[in-house]
């Protein structure tokens, strides 16, 4: 474990060259760190980390190595034991309350350390005056400390459990019962005495268990594979990372004491396939452990920014087919589990056991609007399933199917040559949109109508034939419906909210991601949409559907390029970008034409 943060084969001596690098887990996978040799000092001694051997230096270089990650030494200041036990074991931490422990801790505490769990534990602070007090027993409040040791002795007739405690400072220990020089020792064996005793002020002690629940606030557990602590058979879990944002407008809807906005959160769907093989256990369930992390909340200190209070929610989803759930779901629906509590940690976590089936996780903030980046952690004991999917509006018609009077009304607005360019729709869009008085607009640019015209023109000319305009036409005036029925205010303009439900009544199924990115494009700083804005919207989209789905003809879901694919879907997003007005499927062929030809 110490090497996997701590790479071998670096040192003063061999191919020395004044700089070390570090491997420190960050939110899902191991970030690689290099540092200079540099350290600070003050009075020719280190400022911070530091070891009782003057030749010892690896520790102080990896808490640089830490700052450096974290932005600063100052970053560093504060925080959870969690914290530390992840980044520098990729593990998933649990915490207990001790004033509401578990009836089974003492066991929960022995299978940790057999299994070389990383244990903390500490006593919370009332006031920023008890930082670093100690206590009259020489306990040091808000301080971490590491559990390294769990023993019964017989003593005075009777079993009692014994906690082996560790102050990092190497110095200042418990002097109540049990301490290195009370004289509990004097009544137990011997043989267990020499055994159990330790050095004398060396920071690490024993003391009675029920000492330990009385004096401490909380343990903090660190399971490395992570590991089972509460079945007897060490087993690996199966894990599923998700990645996700919290974003004011479109995905910050904040916990269930906001019902209006509680149901915009990113959700994740699980499914639990199989129960738990626990013979003892009547009933039918699957355990999991779930665990919510912000990202980057500490590295953000300097502008201000600091941890946000956060937890989840888990609502059963059998039968639900909908990729994201709606505000009724939430209004019907109880949760089935949650996290213990919404806290301002840079994690929360908690063990859960539920019924094989479908389930939505809903991480959110305690307020709404809290803008942060996260990763869900999902630990199961049997194998899970995960799924996502959207659908493809499409809309295909012949010259027969076309409406007298609309051919009619064409003739007069395309003119002699029968074909409509970007400039003369933009004219017959802004006249129609100019009508309708309960819509707000700035009009549609020459931008948003060269893209309407890319979407629909089918035989690369740059300009709208009947057919063409026909299905542009029927597409806005449906649009204009769903913009309608979803402005539910009548302000003429659509909140990020309700566009999320208009897009979907559209025909596209869109997570959470995309919709971020749609909500920072379209939206005003209101988080406003306007009627021409949720029209270049879903031009945009289909545009992107339609070409994924030529790569995607089987209709599979996902699609495989090689690298000269790539090359060709880079410069066609070029192409895209700068108003080009050929029809995607011309482009591709052009583009095809050109390969091996070493032109552009």
């Amino acid at each position: 474990l110490l090497h996997r943060v701590v790479p071998h084969g670096q040192s003063f001596q061999e191919d020395y060259a004044g700089i070390f690098h570090f491997q420190i887990w960050q939110f899902g996978e191991w970030v690689d760190v290099v540092i200079d040799d540099r350290l600070p000092t003050k009075d020719g001694e280190l400022v911070f980390v530091h070891s009782a051997e003057c030749q010892e230096f690896w520790s102080a270089l990896l808490e640089k190595a830490y700052a450096k990650l974290n932005g600063s030494y100052e970053a560093l200041s504060g925080g959870s034991t969690t914290e530390g036990f992840e980044d520098f074991t990729g593990g998933v931490a649990e915490m207990y309350d001790l004033k509401r422990p578990p009836r089974n801790l003492s066991k929960i505490i022995c299978k940790a350390l057999e299994r070389g769990s990383l244990l903390g534990c500490s006593i919370d602070i009332t006031s920023a005056f008890d930082m670093e007090a100690v206590t009259f027993k020489k306990l040091v409040k808000g301080h971490a400390y590491s559990v390294t040791g769990f023993k019964g002795v017989e003593y005075r007739g009777r079993q009692e459990e014994l906690i082996r405690i560790r102050n990092p400072w190497g110095q200042v220990e418990w002097t109540g019962a049990w301490s290195d020089s009370s004289s509990e020792w004097n009544e137990i064996d011997p043989g267990e005495k020499d055994e159990l005793q330790l050095k004398m002020e060396d920071g690490e002690f024993w003391m009675s268990f029920r000492d330990f629940m009385r004096e401490f606030s909380r343990l903090e557990i660190c399971n490395l594979t992570p590991d089972a602590l509460t079945v007897e058979e060490t087993k690996k879990w199966h894990t599923t990372l998700f990645e996700g944002n919290w974003r004011r407008g479109s995905t910050a809807g904040g916990c269930r004491n906001h019902p209006a906005t509680f149901w915009i959160n990113p959700q994740f769907k699980i499914k639990l396939l199989e129960e738990d093989d626990d013979p003892d256990d009547n009933e039918l369930a699957c355990s999991f452990l779930v665990a919510l992390m912000q990202k980057h909340r500490r590295k953000e200190r300097h502008a201000g920014g600091d941890m946000h209070t956060i937890g989840f929610a888990v609502y059963e989803a059998q039968g639900c087919h909908s990729v994201h759930l709606k505000k009724d779901f939430f209004l019907r629906n109880q949760s089935q589990a949650r996290s213990e509590t919404f806290i301002n940690l840079r994690e929360v976590s908690n063990h859960i056991r539920l019924p094989p089936g479908e389930y939505i996780i809903v991480p959110s903030t305690f307020e709404p609007n809290k803008e942060a980046d996260f990763i869900l952690r999902v630990f199961t004991e049997k194998q899970s399933d995960t799924e996502s999917y959207f659908l493809f509006p499409q809309e295909e018609i012949s010259e027969d199917d076309v409406d007298e009077n609309f051919r009619n009304m064409f003739q007069q607005l395309a003119g002699e040559d029968m074909e409509i360019s970007v400039f003369e729709l933009r004219t017959i869009l802004n006249r129609v949109i100019a009508r309708h008085k309960d819509l707000k607009t700035d009009g549609f640019s020459m931008d948003s109508c060269r893209n309407m015209v890319n979407l629909m023109d089918k035989d690369g000319s740059a300009r709208l034939g009947l057919v063409e305009f026909q299905i542009l036409w029927n597409k806005i005036r449906n649009w204009l419906n769903v913009f309608r029925q979803h402005d539910l205010d009548k302000s003429g303009t659509m909140s990020s909210y309700e566009m999320r439900l208009a897009l979907e009544s559209t025909g596209f199924k869109l997570d959470n991601k995309l919709h971020q990115v749609i909500v920072a494009r379209y939206a005003d700083e209101s988080m406003g949409v306007d009627f021409d804005n949720f029209v270049c919207c879903l031009v945009k989209l289909e545009t992107m559907f339609r070409f994924f789905r030529s790569l995607d003809p089987e209709g599979s879901g996902s699609a495989v390029m090689n690298l000269g694919e790539v090359r060709k879907l880079r410069l066609f997003f070029f192409l895209e970008s700068l108003g080009h007005q050929l029809n995607m499927t011309e482009k591709m062929s052009k583009l095809k034409e050109t390969e091996g030809k070493n032109k552009v």
